[in-house]
Formats: C-alpha cells, sequence, structure tokens
C-alpha cells in the first residue's frame, strides 16, 4: 500500500512538472494572443464608436442639406411672386385710360393680394397724385409718415428710372397707431408716354405679409422663415418656434433690383434615433468584423513574409547590379549633398564610398581649377533651369591628381510619393572616346593632306590637258614645215607656207607659257597679266571643250550677248578656266534621267554701274535639279564636293579668281528650274578703281 500510494506521488509530481513547463512555454504565446484580442476589441469598439459618431454626422448634414434646399425653394418662390407682382402693376399701366378701369383693377389686386398696402400714383416729381390702400386692414399711412418715409421712395424711383425698370427700396420700420409697427418695401415702377416719363406707380409691401402669404402654407409650418439685415437683425418673420433639441440654420440672398434681403430659415430637430439600428446590428458587426480581422491579420503575416522575401532578393539583386556596373551612379538630394555612389564611382575618382558621402560642393573630385565654374552650373542644375536627361560632359580627377572626361546624364530623382527628393546621375568615363576621337582627328588630317596633294596632281592634269594642244600645234606646223622644205616647189609659195607654220608654232608655245604663268601665279596668289578682252573671244575661246562634252551629254548650248559690249580687263586664261568650269558644273547638273529639256545658256549684258566703275556681268544658267539649301551653305568651301570623283576645289578657286579680278560670284535659283551663277568683270574704264578694290 505504501509503494502504491509513493508510485503514484511520483507520478503526479513528475506530470505537474510537465505541465509548468508547458505553462511557462505558452505563456509568452498567450501574453501575446491576449494583448492582439485586446487590440482587436479596441479597434472593433473604435470602429464601432466611429460609425455611430459617422451616422449621426451623416444625419446631421442630411437635415442640413435638406434645409438649404427648402431655403432656396422659398427664395425661389418669393422671386417667382415677387415677377408676378410686377406684371400684374404693367398690366394695370397697360388698362385703357380709364381712371375708374384703374381704379378698380388695383381695389382687385389689393383685394388679392395680403402683401401689398398701399398703391400711388406719383408724378415725375414724386408729387402724389392718386393712391389706393388695401381693403384688408386700417390704411397704413397718414401724411405725416408718408413724408417722413419719402426719401426710401425717392431712391427706389431714381433707380428704376436710371435703369428704365422696376427698382425696390431698402426696407424701413413704419410705426402703427395702435403703438406697433412694422417693416416694409417700396417697389417703383416708372411709367412712360410716347418715349418719355410721365411718372412713377408706387407699392408698398409689408415684409410680414409676404413671408405669410407665399411661405406659410409651405415652409413656415415646419420652420421658423424671416428677412434679416445682414448682421443677423430680423426685420420679419413667418412660422412657429418649434421644439426640438437641436438648431439647423440656413441662409440664402434674395438679390433684388436696388435692394438685397436675406432670407434666414431655423429648424429644430430633435437627435437621430441611432440606437435602435446600431443594436440590431451590434452583435453580427462584431463577428464578422471579429472574423475578418483575423482573417486579415493572417493574410497580413503571410504577405509580409512574403514581401520581405521578395525585399531580400530585391536588395540582392540591387547589390549584385551596383557591383557589377561600369558606369558611375550617384544620388544628390536637393541642396546638392552626396547621398549614394556606387562601386564604380567610387573605382573611377578613386574614394571611397564613406569619403563621399554627405560631401557637398566644391567635391573632392572636382579640379581646383574648375570650382567655381562647377559650382555655377551644379546652381542652375538644382534650381531647375537645365532641361532634364540631358547629357553634359565635363572633366573630373582622381584621387592621385589625374584628370579625366566624363559623360554626366542627370536626372530628377523621384521619391516614394511622387516628390523630388534629389537628382540622380549617370557618369561615364569618355577618356578611350576622346582618345579614338583623336586618332580620328589624325586621320582626317592625313587625309586632308592627301587631298591637297591630289589637288596638286589635278593641277598637274589640267597643265597637261591645257599645254597638250598648244606641244600638238607645234608638232603639227614643224612636220608640216619640214614637209614643204622636202617638197620641191615654186620658192616664194613654200617660203610663204614655212614662214605662217612658223608664226603659229610661235603662237602655240606663247600660249603654252601662258598657261604655266597663269597657273602658277594663281596657286601662288599674284597678281595676274590682265588685257582687254571682248566678251565673244572669251566665249569662243571655250565654245570647243564645251560642245565637246556638250554633245556626249546631249546639252543645247545657247549664247546670248548683248549689243555693243566693251571689252573687259582681266586675265584670260583664269577667267575662261572659270566661265568652262561653270559651263561643266552645269551641263553636269543635267546629266539626270529627269531632265527633260537639257539647255545651258551663257549671258553676257552690262551690270550695274556708277560714275567711277563700268561691269559687264557673265551669267551661266543650267535647268538641272537646282542646289539643295544644306549644299549651298557650302558650296565655296574648299574641299567640299557632292561628286564622288570631285576634290572641292573648282567652285572655290572660280570665286578666288573673280575676287582678284575686283567682282563678286553668287548663285541663285534660275526659273522654272536649275541654277544659274553670275559674276561680274570691269571694264577697261573701271580699271583703276578695280585694282583699288582688289
Amino acid at each position: 500500500m505504501t509503494n502504491t500510494l509513493t508510485t503514484w506521488r511520483l507520478h503526479w509530481q513528475r506530470r505537474l512538472q510537465g505541465w509548468h513547463r508547458t505553462l511557462d512555454d505558452l505563456l509568452p504565446w498567450r501574453a501575446d494572443r491576449l494583448a492582439l484580442w485586446l487590440a482587436l476589441i479596441g479597434l472593433v469598439l473604435v470602429l464601432l464608436g466611429t460609425l455611430v459618431w459617422l451616422a449621426g454626422r451623416y444625419e446631421a448634414s442630411q437635415v442640413q442639406a435638406e434645409l438649404e434646399r427648402d431655403t432656396q425653394d422659398a427664395v425661389s418662390d418669393l422671386r417667382t411672386a415677387l415677377a408676378r407682382d410686377v406684371q400684374a402693376l404693367q398690366g394695370v399701366q397697360s388698362t385703357p385710360a380709364s381712371e375708374r378701369s384703374r381704379q378698380e383693377a388695383l381695389q382687385a389686386l389689393l383685394r388679392d393680394k395680403r402683401e401689398w398696402l398701399r398703391v400711388e400714383q406719383r408724378d415725375p416729381q414724386w408729387q402724389l397724385l392718386d393712391a389706393e390702400d388695401s381693403p384688408l386692414r386700417a390704411p397704413t399711412f397718414n401724411r405725416t409718415s408718408r413724408d417722413e418715409n419719402l426719401n426710401e421712395m425717392v431712391r427706389s424711383c431714381l433707380r428704376a428710372r436710371q435703369f428704365n425698370g422696376p427698382a425696390y427700396s431698402g426696407s424701413y420700420y413704419l410705426p402703427m397707431s395702435d403703438g406697433l409697427g412694422m417693416e416694409v418695401m417700396e417697389l417703383c415702377m416708372p411709367q412712360m408716354a410716347n418715349g418719355r416719363l410721365s411718372g412713377y406707380l408706387v407699392l408698398v409691401y409689408s415684409l410680414q405679409e409676404l413671408l405669410v402669404e407665399r411661405l406659410g402654407h409651405t415652409f413656415a409650418r415646419r420652420n421658423m422663415v424671416s428677412f434679416t439685415e445682414a448682421d443677423g437683425t430680423r426685420l420679419a418673420m413667418a412660422g412657429t418656434d418649434r421644439r426640438g433639441q437641436r438648431l439647423f440654420t440656413a441662409q440664402q440672398l434674395l438679390d433684388l433690383p436696388g435692394n438685397t434681403l436675406v432670407l434666414r430659415m431655423d429648424g429644430r430637430r430633435s437627435a437621430p434615433d441611432l440606437f435602435p439600428n446600431v443594436l440590431t446590428a451590434l452583435v453580427t458587426a462584431m463577428s464578422i468584423a471579429l472574423i475578418t480581422v483575423v482573417v486579415l491579420l493572417v493574410r497580413d503575416s503571410r504577405r509580409r513574409l512574403k514581401a520581405e522575401r521578395e525585399l531580400a532578393d530585391a536588395l540582392a539583386f540591387r547589390k549584385a547590379m551596383e557591383n557589377s556596373l561600369v558606369t558611375g551612379l550617384r544620388a544628390r538630394d536637393r541642396e546638392g549633398r552626396i547621398t549614394y555612389v556606387n562601386p564604380a564611382f567610387c573605382e573611377m575618382v578613386g574614394f571611397e564610398a564613406s569619403e563621399l558621402i554627405g560631401q557637398s560642393a566644391p567635391m573632392p573630385y572636382w579640379p581646383p581649377e574648375m570650382v567655381g565654374e562647377y559650382q555655377q552650373r551644379q546652381a542652375i542644375r538644382l534650381a531647375g533651369n537645365t532641361p532634364p536627361r540631358e547629357g553634359y560632359e565635363s572633366v573630373f580627377m582622381r584621387k592621385d591628381g589625374t584628370h579625366f572626361p566624363v559623360l554626366i546624364i542627370e536626372a530628377p530623382l523621384i521619391g516614394a510619393h511622387g516628390e523630388q527628393a534629389g537628382w540622380m546621375s549617370a557618369i561615364l568615363d569618355i577618356s578611350e572616346q576622346r582618345r579614338v576621337e583623336e586618332l580620328s582627328r589624325a586621320s582626317q588630317e592625313r587625309l586632308q593632306a592627301t587631298a591637297r596633294l591630289a589637288t596638286v596632281g589635278e593641277m598637274a592634269s589640267l597643265l597637261s590637258h591645257e599645254l597638250n594642244q598648244p606641244l600638238a600645234a607645234i608638232a603639227s606646223y614643224a612636220n608640216g614645215s619640214l614637209n614643204l622644205l622636202d617638197t620641191p616647189g615654186p620658192g616664194g609659195e613654200t617660203l610663204s607656207d614655212v614662214h605662217m607654220a612658223l608664226r603659229r608654232i610661235a603662237e602655240q608655245a606663247g600660249r603654252a607659257g601662258r598657261v604655266i604663268n597663269s597657273v602658277h601665279d594663281f596657286v601662288r596668289r599674284r597678281d595676274q597679266a590682265r588685257e582687254s578682252v571682248a566678251p565673244q573671244v572669251l566665249l569662243d575661246a571655250i565654245a570647243p571643250l564645251v560642245s565637246l562634252q556638250a554633245r556626249k551629254l546631249g546639252v543645247q548650248v545657247r549664247t546670248e550677248l548683248a549689243p555693243d559690249l566693251p571689252p573687259v580687263v582681266c586675265d584670260r586664261t583664269m577667267v575662261e578656266q572659270v566661265l568652262l568650269n561653270l559651263a561643266r558644273n552645269g551641263m553636269q547638273a543635267m546629266d539626270r534621267p529627269e531632265c527633260r529639256q537639257r539647255l545651258l545658256v551663257l549671258q553676257v549684258r552690262r551690270a550695274a554701274s556708277n560714275a567711277h566703275q563700268s561691269w559687264l556681268e557673265f551669267s551661266v544658267a543650267d535647268q538641272g535639279s537646282g542646289i539643295d539649301p544644306a549644299v549651298a551653305e557650302q558650296l565655296f568651301t574648299p574641299f567640299f564636293t557632292t561628286k564622288a570623283e570631285g576634290m572641292g576645289l573648282g567652285l572655290s578657286l572660280c570665286r578666288t579668281v573673280i575676287e582678284q579680278h575686283g567682282g563678286h560670284l553668287e548663285h541663285g535659283p534660275n526659273r522654272p528650274a536649275g541654277t544659274i551663277f553670275r559674276f561680274n568683270l570691269p571694264t577697261p574704264s573701271s580699271r583703276p578703281n578695280a585694282c583699288v578694290a582688289a
């Protein structure tokens, strides 16, 4: 028996110790659960209280909105009633001019409208001609009281005359014989006869009766309706002051010609009876709310864990992306302080991130000689005066003092709330790009040098072309002379033919020498020997070469010379070369399939002259496709050409030749199609002035 008791005691001791350990483990969890449930219950109670309060506010707003609508409707009804009164008075005015008929019409209106106290007929000087009092009450005015309140009536009639329509007076208090009084208002209507003012019709209103008659059957039963002044002073009121726990008030302006009244409507309502509705749904609402909150908490916990995992992945991805970028990234706040740099930027400038974050102007990577310029540029950027996402070049300095060029692309840094938090910059090291550009520039210079050498070759080709003709002629004449000397014949004829051949040989040798000297002087830019040459001679000199190319390209050539043209003073060889170059360009411009009419016109005429200078104008016109405006800007630029085989020197040399003669070379569109080149040359009478100008 003793052993059994000992066994049971040990068993329960172990069980109790296990329960204690379990309770110790569960206590923190239970405390958390209790705190969570208390928070949930408090949240539900706050929610219910908020709903009750919002329901009360909603009921009150509904009552207030209804009162506002009633006030607007009341003002609309008053406007309608007053407009009908004006129509009624206008109907009285249009009644046939019979004293009795008008009096009967006014009496009928006074019996029908209790708010009408009196209707008066007055002359243009406001003197009383006739008056009708309401038969429903004792006469309101006597002579003394009417004279005392005449000013309001006069002012309303003045306004009526000014507006040429009805006008209302301001309200005023009219004492009565029984010691009481009332607030009245007057309506004045001008009466016209044959386009001239013949008098006034004055209607006196009782504001009290106006409210009772026009609003008493609708709005005054539920509310207190009154006319008030701007400061809240009541002028007249209608309705009963009903009992209630809360007062609702609405006001609306009644704008009348010449007067403005404030219509006020007061309504008392008891507090909205909310508790029956709330108690009916309270248990259901609390249960649904608790279940909903628990479900939401579970879902929120799962979403939070998922969001934390996604955030960790995003942070890891961002870190990996930042470390792998070769583009420098830099973030600055609105004051220009650095808030973030990536490893690529730190490697670019040679500074650690801790040395850069928090730094403001001047930055440690700015060259000292450019600090002022960079500070001004940063101030403009931070002020938002430069377009975003527009790259600009700059120069940074590494920690070891070396300079390197960078390209900065900057854009606004938008925060989570959609507001600009600063600026984000992407920085590219363009040192390698600059090195490539320098290599490209050196290559371009070498190409230009090669082009100049090609120009020298072209000059040599030109010389060989120009010299081939006189040398061929010399050879031909020399062979002819030898043949004449070898062939026996009459002595006089043989000597004459040999003499002529030798003279031709001398002429062609002189021509070859002139070609060499002209090109040599042109290259060295010396003044060429000039002579007087007729325009026809210049055109005849290039005619064979022009005709040869014209036949090849299918171009018709036409020359037009004005009558009685004087000679020009020029270097004949170089001017012939200018004309030949322009003619060739014109024919090549028409060597296109779309050019149906291929006509080249060489024209010479007198140019505009003055008392000291006389000029001739030479023009070469083609009917090609014209010159593009972008090409026209660089047309005379050396080494600029649109031809695959051209060197871009022709027009530049032509302009130089003409300018050395004191003239100028220009171009323009030819009508209906093509381009026309013009240049002018001096005549012998203007040669001294032309030399001075050159």
